[in-house]
């Protein structure tokens, strides 16, 4: 370090060699300021994230929890989130919590009655004994795999659900903010 620096720094200054004239904080100071910077910098559309979060029913009933794992990393504006998500990502800052109500036409949206579908037993793997609430996969001809849920047995045949588990609800996300990549 020259001379003149640590005069500079002796002083409490430092100086700016392009402007030729001093910038009037201590070190503590500049470091306190590119900090405050950093750490306000909020979430934009397109940023990658890294959030922890809890999922509750509006009933309270939690389905879903990163705290107790890797927080989410995700990148905004590729549709990897439900809409509502999202939303309640833009604006927040690192170390940020907050709660969000996410209404359902936001999130998986109303149930969709056509997503219901009659399966004779006949079509039924002996293998299963259907109930209802069981949760089971279809394989498409394409190798396409669908989650379905038993809605009803019946004598001779079930009613399956293809709606998401979750479509039809409001829900409610705890979230913190871990990091902006």
């Amino acid at each position: 370090m020259s001379n003149r620096c640590q005069k500079s720094v002796k002083k409490g200054f430092f100086r700016n060699s392009s402007l030729s004239h001093f910038i009037p904080f201590t070190f503590a100071e500049l470091v306190n300021i590119i900090y405050k910077t950093i750490s306000m910098s909020t979430v934009k559309e397109n940023d990658v994230v890294r959030v922890h979060y809890k999922g509750k029913l509006s009933n309270g009933q939690e389905f879903d929890s990163s705290f107790e794992r890797e927080p989410l990393k995700v990148e905004l504006g590729k549709g990897q989130l439900i809409p509502g998500f999202e939303k309640g990502l833009l604006d927040m800052e690192v170390n940020q919590k907050k709660t969000i109500t996410i209404k359902k036409e936001e999130a998986y949206g109303e149930v969709n009655k056509e997503l219901f579908q009659k399966v004779p037993n006949a079509n039924i793997p002996e293998t299963i004994d259907p109930k209802e609430g069981m949760e089971l996969v279809a394989t498409g001809q394409d190798g396409s795999e669908q989650k379905l849920r038993v809605a009803e047995v019946n004598e001779d045949h079930i009613i399956v659900d293809a709606n998401h588990p979750l479509a039809g609800h409001d829900l409610e996300f705890e979230l913190e903010l871990v990091e902006i990549v």
